[in-house]
């Protein structure tokens, strides 16, 4: 933000040109939040394609046949389906708000817009997450009910209740850590965008007082 902090400094050492330092400040401000969407945006449809290209090497069918619970199958593509549908959801909306903000004139809009941006960015990241733990739990649950190593396993251990116990909270703990590294992933990805985005808005927020 140094070319910011210098029109600042311009703008207090001259009051004159106030209107056309707010213009300029302004004019700053709008490239920079058009900029950060827009990469939100590109950024949201390579992550797409980055998951999509992993699935392809993760079999669902192989591993319902192996564990002989194929009519599981139906429910997989579905949730997949839902899963891609709200994901596309969620990319046009970037899109419409890096459209929004690109297109409008209003310091005011603007500040709306920025904001809405990042309510949208942060319920995508939830959901995300949502996610991760939810196939997390859906792959213990058919670990434990039908894969026949795992059964055996769980026969051995099931009158133990101190080492159920201990199994139990280090499968809590497993999620818990990919449910971490996610968090900090996403973080990563979007926290920097998301606090340039927000540091533009209380800049624009001082302009408009």
């Amino acid at each position: 933000m140094k070319e910011l902090d210098l029109l600042k400094k311009d703008w207090q050492k001259n009051n004159t040109f106030e209107q056309v330092s707010e213009v300029d400040i302004y004019k700053m401000l709008h490239t920079k939040s058009s900029s950060i969407v827009k990469w939100i945006f590109i950024i949201s449809v390579l992550e797409i394609l980055l998951w999509t290209s992993i699935s392809v090497f993760f079999n669902t069918d192989d591993y319902l046949k192996n564990t002989k619970c194929e009519e599981l199958n139906v429910y997989f593509e579905a949730l997949t389906v839902l899963n891609y549908a709200v994901i596309l959801v969620f990319i046009y909306l970037f899109y419409k708000n890096y459209v929004s903000i690109s297109t409008t004139v209003s310091t005011k809009q603007l500040m709306k817009d920025i904001l809405k941006t990042r309510k949208t960015v942060q319920c995508y990241v939830w959901y995300n997450l949502g996610m991760v733990a939810l196939s997390l739990m859906i792959g213990f649950f058919m670990a434990f009910n039908y894969n026949p190593e795992v059964a055996v396993l769980m026969e051995k251990i099931g009158n133990n209740t101190k080492v159920l116990v201990i199994t139990i909270g280090i499968f809590v703990l497993i999620i818990a850590a990919f449910l971490g590294i996610f968090w900090l992933f996403y973080r990563l990805l979007y926290g920097i965008l998301l606090r340039r985005l927000y540091a533009n808005y209380s800049e624009l927020k001082k302009i408009d007082l």
